[in-house]
């Protein structure tokens, strides 16, 4: 088959056109998402540190290990944070007992404005304070970072940035296998 008669298919053929258009499309995400996540921990447990929870309690991040976990960095400022706070829910919902959802606020003026975002996005998963103690080791420098921890307590992979719940979801399994 010559290139203009590939050419001529794809011009003239939905059936031909959408599915490389889909592949292309799928490809850029793919590589996107893994040049922006190029410089996150992957294959290690996560770093020692220990965080506060908004009760006062602490929580270590090794004390995560027992479960698949989603761990989602957010800040109150952030747009893209609010967007998919929703998503991250539903993760929560849906996962149920087989896996956990903890999320770690960074770079907030005041707790006042933690408690400002968690009423207007009615977030109903757990929050905890963060600084860099957890994040520097990371890599965390845009949000929302997500990463997806196996139930070892090892790091299987991380995503910045808007993240559907279905994204969201499936990397969540993965990290469960």
């Amino acid at each position: 088959m010559t290139w203009s008669r590939l050419r001529e298919l794809y011009r003239t053929r939905r059936a031909v056109r959408w599915p490389l258009d889909a592949a292309v499309l799928l490809l850029a995400v793919l590589v996107i998402g893994a040049w922006q996540t190029r410089a996150h921990a992957r294959g290690i447990a996560l770093p020692a540190a220990t965080l506060q929870r908004l009760d006062g309690t602490e929580l270590s991040a090794q004390s995560l290990a027992g479960k698949p976990t989603l761990l989602a960095f957010w800040a109150p400022w952030c747009g893209v944070c609010r967007a998919t706070s929703g998503n991250v829910s539903r993760v929560m919902k849906l996962a149920g007992s087989h896996a956990q959802v903890v999320s770690v606020a960074l770079e907030f003026k005041d707790r006042a404005s933690v408690d400002r975002y968690i009423a207007e996005r009615g977030v109903d998963y757990p929050v905890l304070l963060g600084d860099d103690a957890l994040a520097q080791p990371l890599g965390v420098t845009s949000f929302p970072t997500f990463y997806f921890v196996a139930a070892d307590g090892k790091i299987s992979s991380s995503a910045v940035g808007y993240t559907t719940t279905l994204g969201l979801l499936w990397r969540l399994l993965l990290a469960s296998v």
